[in-house]
């Protein structure tokens, strides 16, 4: 287990012909889809993504590439850092070139970016206690500690309602 902080600030930040740089990646896993009588079928890909409070929609895990890593490195890290994953990175995907209104600085004004994009195979999530190490803010810290945790510690019931109404709460597949 490792102890991860979170990069903040552009002290370290690259940029390229007023570019923003950015390493990001597609992650991804396999699952085994089963039909009617439980036998196996296929393997369904599935995408991990991620929310933001920058706006509407789900991103993929990207973020800054800094002087002090490569840009592979950095993919990883955005991935344990937004995503909470591990894996290996598979392909490199491309590099993509949009403008942002909330990346504008001194560097690039007009807030050019070029994310340099991979696909990564996720292999590791993490566990409570990491997922505990690594919470930015005490609050979801608490929530995990007291709230996720205790709910797990018993027993998992659902107190959700689905869509229809039609059934009170139940157990929830366990892994």
């Amino acid at each position: 287990m490792s102890v991860l902080v979170a990069r903040t600030g552009r002290q370290q930040q690259r940029y390229q012909d007023g570019y923003r740089l950015l390493a990001g990646c597609i992650p991804f896993k396999y699952r085994d889809s089963e039909e009617g009588s439980g036998v196996l079928s296929e393997k369904i890909v599935e995408v991990l993504m991620i929310t933001s409070n920058s706006g509407p929609g789900l991103l993929f895990p990207k973020g800054g590439w800094e002087n002090d890593e490569t840009v592979e490195e950095a993919a990883t890290r955005e991935a344990l850092e937004e995503a909470g994953v591990r894996g290996d990175l598979m392909h490199l995907l491309g590099d993509y070139y949009f403008t942002s209104k909330t990346l504008q600085d001194e560097s690039s004004p007009a807030g050019l970016c070029k994310a340099t994009m991979y696909a990564l195979f996720v292999k590791e999530e993490l566990d409570l206690s990491e997922a505990d190490e690594c919470c930015r803010h005490s609050w979801m810290k608490k929530a995990l500690k007291e709230g996720f945790s205790g709910w797990l510690a018993d027993g998992m019931m659902s107190t959700m309602k689905d869509r229809n109404n039609l059934h009170s709460p139940t157990n929830i597949d366990k892994p």
